[in-house]
C-alpha cells in the first residue's frame, strides 16, 4: 500500500442467515462516514478473476453446517482452493478476514480461519489477525466485531494518513449503501443447466396435509407436513434439506403499514441508484404489501446496525439519545437488555420510537430491514417410500419472555397457520444437499441418535435404506413422554417387527429420574462396540445443538473405553478418526 489516497474498499461477504451480511453492511457504512469509496457484494456476486487487481478487501464470512461455507460463497470457495492458482497471485492485495461463528459448534469459525490461511498462501498481506466473533458471548458477536473494526480502521489510517484530515459525515446524515450488481456475463463459472427448483425459481408445492403429531395437551405443537412435488424435478436423498422463505403475518403487515403511514395496496417501482442493484426477488412494479409480507424481515430481533441507521433519522431528542446509546459500544449491555434478551422485534422497536418512525423515509426500508432469509428443514421422507411427496417435521416455536406477547418463530408459525382443508395452499420450495451422508454398502450398519425432531432425517434414511434392502439399522430416539411426543411410533414398531430396525427409546419425563438418549447409549455399550469396532458401522447424531450432541459424544467415548479397553486419549483419537473418514457425522441446530 502507498501512503497516498486510499483505493476503493471492497467488502465481500459470505452469509447464510444474514448476520455476516449485516456486519459487512455496517463496515460499508463506516467507510462511507469516513468518505472512503466502498463497494459491497456477496462473494458469489463478485467476479473473482478481478481479485488479483484489488488493493484493499475485507472478507466477512460465517460458517454453516459442519464447517461448510455459506451458499452465497461456494463458487468463490471452489475457485480460491484450486490447486492451479499461482502461489503469489494475490501479492498486490491487502486484506482482512472477519469470521462470525458460534463456539457451541465443533468447527467454530472454520471458514474464516481457512480463508485467512489460503489468502496468505496466495501471497496476500493480511492486515490483522483473523477476527473470530462468537455468538455465544454474553454480548454476542459485537464483543469481537467492535474492537476488530476499530483495529481495522486504525490500520487503514496508519497506511493512509490523509484520511485523518477527512471530515466524516454528520451523524444525522444517513449513508446510502452501495452494492455491486451481481456479475453474470463475465463470471468464471456458470450454473449447470437444470430444471430443478432453485432459490431464484422455487417450486410452488401444494400442501396436502398439516397434522399435529403431539398429543393435544402437550406443551409443544409439532407438525408433520406433507407436500405434493409432482412435476417439480426435485431429487433428494436421505440427509438432504428443503428450503423455503416464510412470510410475515397479516397482522404484522397491517401494523407496519400503520406505523409508517404506508398504504398496503400502493404500487412502486424500484430502480437502481449508483451501484446499488435492485433485489432480483422483488417484482417490478411491486405493492407495499408484497414488500412487507414477503421481503422485509420486520419480525426479527434487530441488530445493532438497525439502531445506528434509525438514529440518523431521529429529531426527537429523547429518542435520538436512546438510539445513540444503543448504537454505541458502551451501550451494548443496555441494548441486549432491551432487545436481545426479551427477543423484541424490529416492529416492536418502531412502535417504541414513534417520532423517529414517523420520520422514516421509504427509500431506506431496504437498508434498514434485512431480507427475510430462507429456512431449512431436514427432509423426513424418502422418494422410494413416498414418490412425488416431501415430508417435514416442524416444531412450532413459541415461548414467553418479559414482553406481553409470546415470541413466535416466523417460519414455523407461518407454516402452522396454513390449512389445506380451507383451500389450496402452496409453498415455494427448493432442495439442497445436507451434511449427512449414508453408506452405500448393503451390509454396513448405521447407528442413529435423533431425539425430538432430530429424528426427521433418520426417518428418511430408514425408509430409503429399507427400500434398498439395507436392514442393519439402529435408532436411539428420545422425547419427553411415550404418550405425548413419540413421533412415528407405529412406523418404528413396524420396522422392528419386520427385523429392519433395532430401536432404543428414552422418555425423559415418564419416571422420576430423567432418562436421555446418552444414557441408552451407555447401557448398550457391548452392542455399539461390536457394531463400530467389528462391523465398521457409521454413527450419526441429529438434533438440538445445546447439550445433547456433546453428551452423546461423551457417552460414545465411554463405550470405547469400557468395551475396547481404551484410554480416554485413545477413545478421543478413535472418535476423531471416525469423523475424518465420515463414520461419525452430526447435524445439529440451535
Amino acid at each position: 500500500m502507498s501512503p497516498h489516497d486510499p483505493p476503493t474498499l471492497l467488502v465481500l461477504y459470505g452469509s447464510q442467515t444474514g448476520t455476516a451480511q449485516d456486519t459487512a453492511q455496517r463496515l460499508a457504512r463506516q467507510a462511507q462516514r469516513r468518505r472512503v469509496q466502498v463497494c459491497l457484494s456477496p462473494l458469489d456476486g463478485y467476479n473473482v478473476a478481478e481479485l488479483i487487481s484489488e488493493s484493499l478487501v475485507v472478507f466477512v464470512c460465517s460458517t454453516t453446517g459442519q464447517g461448510e461455507p455459506p451458499d452465497n460463497m461456494k463458487n468463490f470457495w471452489r475457485f480460491l482452493f484450486r490447486k492451479s492458482l499461482p502461489v503469489g497471485s494475490l501479492s498486490r492485495l491487502d486484506c482482512a478476514v472477519l469470521g462470525l461463528g458460534d463456539s457451541s459448534y465443533p468447527k467454530f469459525n472454520f471458514v474464516a480461519k481457512k480463508l485467512h490461511k489460503r489468502l496468505q498462501q496466495l501471497g496476500a498481506c493480511t492486515l490483522l489477525p483473523v477476527g473470530l466473533a462468537d455468538d455465544q458471548h454474553d454480548l454476542g458477536s459485537d464483543a469481537v466485531v467492535d474492537p476488530w473494526l476499530q483495529a481495522f480502521w486504525d490500520k487503514v489510517l496508519s497506511l493512509y494518513p490523509t484520511l485523518r484530515n477527512v471530515l466524516p459525515l454528520r451523524e444525522d446524515e444517513p449513508p446510502k449503501l452501495h452494492k455491486r450488481p451481481t456479475q453474470t456475463e463475465d463470471r468464471l463459472w456458470t450454473d449447470p443447466p437444470s430444471s430443478a427448483p432453485s432459490p431464484s425459481q422455487p417450486f410452488p408445492a401444494r400442501m396436502l396435509s398439516n397434522r399435529r403429531v403431539t398429543e393435544a395437551s402437550h406443551f409443544q405443537d409439532v407438525r408433520l407436513i406433507e407436500f405434493d412435488i409432482t412435476h417439480s424435478h426435485m431429487e433428494f436423498t436421505a440427509g438432504d434439506v428443503v428450503m423455503m422463505r416464510p412470510r410475515n403475518s397479516a397482522e404484522d403487515v397491517r401494523q407496519f403499514c400503520e406505523l409508517l403511514r404506508l398504504r398496503p395496496d400502493s404500487v412502486f417501482t424500484l430502480s437502481a441508484t449508483g451501484s446499488a442493484a435492485v433485489p432480483s426477488r422483488l417484482p417490478r412494479p411491486c405493492t407495499v404489501r408484497h414488500l412487507v409480507e414477503s421481503y422485509l424481515d420486520v419480525a426479527a430481533v434487530p441488530r445493532r446496525s438497525f439502531f445506528e441507521l434509525l438514529a440518523s433519522f431521529a429529531s426527537n431528542e429523547l429518542e435520538r439519545d436512546k438510539l445513540a446509546e444503543f448504537s454505541s459500544a458502551a451501550g451494548q449491555d443496555e441494548l441486549h437488555g432491551y432487545c436481545n434478551r426479551p427477543r423484541r422485534t424490529a416492529l416492536e422497536v418502531l412502535a417504541d420510537f414513534p417520532h423517529t418512525t414517523a420520520e422514516l423515509k421509504a427509500d431506506y426500508l431496504l437498508d434498514l430491514f434485512p431480507e427475510i432469509q430462507p429456512r431449512s428443514f431436514s427432509i423426513a421422507s424418502s422418494l422410494q417410500a413416498h414418490p412425488n411427496r416431501l415430508h417435514i417435521l416442524v416444531a412450532v416455536v413459541q415461548y414467553r419472555t418479559k414482553l406481553y406477547r409470546p415470541r413466535r418463530g416466523l417460519c414455523s408459525s407461518w407454516l402452522a397457520s396454513l390449512d389445506p382443508a380451507e383451500g389450496e395452499v402452496s409453498v415455494p420450495l427448493w432442495v439442497k444437499k445436507g451434511s449427512l451422508r449414508f453408506p452405500v454398502q448393503k451390509e454396513r450398519p448405521v447407528i442413529m441418535v435423533g431425539p425430538g425432531t432430530g429424528v426427521a432425517p433418520f426417518r428418511a434414511a430408514l425408509q430409503e435404506r429399507i427400500a434398498e434392502g439395507k436392514t442393519a439399522n439402529v435408532l436411539f430416539f428420545g422425547c419427553r413422554s411415550e404418550s405425548k411426543d413419540f413421533y412415528f411410533r407405529t412406523e418404528w414398531e413396524d420396522m422392528r417387527s419386520a427385523g429392519h430396525l433395532v430401536l432404543f427409546t428414552a422418555f425423559s419425563r415418564d419416571q422420576e429420574e430423567k432418562v436421555y438418549v446418552q444414557h441408552r447409549v451407555r447401557e448398550n455399550a457391548a452392542l455399539l462396540w461390536d457394531l463400530v469396532a467389528n462391523q465398521n458401522a457409521c454413527f450419526y447424531i441429529a438434533g438440538n445443538a445445546k447439550q445433547m450432541p456433546a453428551s452423546v459424544r461423551d457417552a460414545l467415548k465411554e463405550v470405547f473405553q469400557q468395551e475396547g479397553r481404551l484410554t480416554a486419549e485413545q477413545a478421543q483419537e478413535m472418535l476423531e478418526a471416525m469423523e475424518r473418514t465420515g463414520r461419525f457425522q452430526s447435524e445439529t441446530w440451535s
